[in-house]
């Protein structure tokens, strides 16, 4: 299995959790086939809000909820 990657971010209601603030209005920047691409897109749309603090943007594994038994 590729080791899928999703990258998203949005407003949350306190900068030190993921708890967002509206889901519909989440910011789903992309999937991407490995870490180093998916840490590329990452750093730009948080570098894009850096100066918002209740804005956060995350890089989800998803090849590990897909099948949590594998070996990375």
């Amino acid at each position: 299995m590729s080791k899928m990657h999703l990258v998203f971010g949005g407003r949350v209601k306190d900068p030190r959790t993921l708890d967002f603030s509206d889901l519909s209005k989440i910011d789903v920047v992309g999937f991407f086939p490995d870490y180093a691409s998916a840490e590329k897109a990452w750093r730009g749309a948080a570098q894009r809000t850096v100066d918002d603090a209740e804005m956060r943007y995350v890089i989800v594994h998803l090849h590990r909820l897909l099948d949590p038994d594998a070996k990375d």
